[in-house]
């Protein structure tokens, strides 16, 4: 009993920090996307922007969803959980689009595999 409302209070404050660190992982990740692109010269062929940028969304999707996660716990009516449901089927099938564009990237062009010699191009 008092677990579960300790779970109560404590949630709300663990799902936003998930939320918060996501947003910040998105923040980060287009700021180096933006350098990487005036450092490359505005070439769009260079995929390892492109392959960086992903994962940086990839991972700020995994805090996203494990916000959801947690956020079952507090559910208590069926709209609720369908809501809830709904956010996390089209989180997982973003995620899963922008791994497998990270895949097929990387395979186009197995060069891109070496991040670090990227990097200081």
């Amino acid at each position: 009993m008092y677990i579960e409302l300790f779970l109560e209070d404590i949630i709300p404050y663990i799902t936003g920090l998930l939320e918060i660190i996501g947003v910040i992982v998105i923040i980060i990740a287009t700021i180096r996307a933006i350098i990487n692109l005036i450092k490359g010269k505005f070439n769009f062929n260079n995929e390892y922007p492109k392959i960086e940028f992903a994962k940086a969304l990839a991972l700020s999707l995994e805090f996203k969803l494990a916000s959801e996660i947690l956020k079952t716990i507090r559910v208590r009516t069926f709209d609720d959980f369908l809501i809830l449901a709904a956010i996390t089927f089209l989180r997982i099938v973003i995620s899963f689009v922008i791994h497998w564009e990270i895949k097929i990237r990387i395979k186009e062009d197995p060069t891109q595999d070496d991040f670090e010699v990227q990097a200081k191009r």
